[in-house]
């Protein structure tokens, strides 16, 4: 397993596997295939496909939208926490 400090920039027009985001945010498949599922991650899922298709600037506004401010955390509803 490489260093966090080794991982590659998340380019935000390229197209990740399931298994290459997982390996970014540096999570399981199964944590992947949840977040997908419970709509935090926007995916691609083009007609007679199996694949699902994830654009790199949707795993950044994944980021984007969990990032925990200072002072506070955010709650699983998006409220924050004091």
């Amino acid at each position: 397993m490489r260093h966090h400090t080794e991982r590659p920039v998340i380019e935000p027009n390229r197209v990740y596997s399931r298994e290459e985001v997982a390996e970014v945010l540096n999570v399981s498949l199964s944590t992947v295939k949840r977040l997908i599922g419970s709509g935090h991650l926007r995916v691609s899922h083009p007609p007679g496909m199996r694949r699902v298709l994830i654009r790199g600037q949707h795993i950044l506004d994944l980021l984007e939208s969990t990032e925990v401010k200072s002072g506070g955390h955010k709650s699983q509803h998006g409220a924050e926490d004091k």
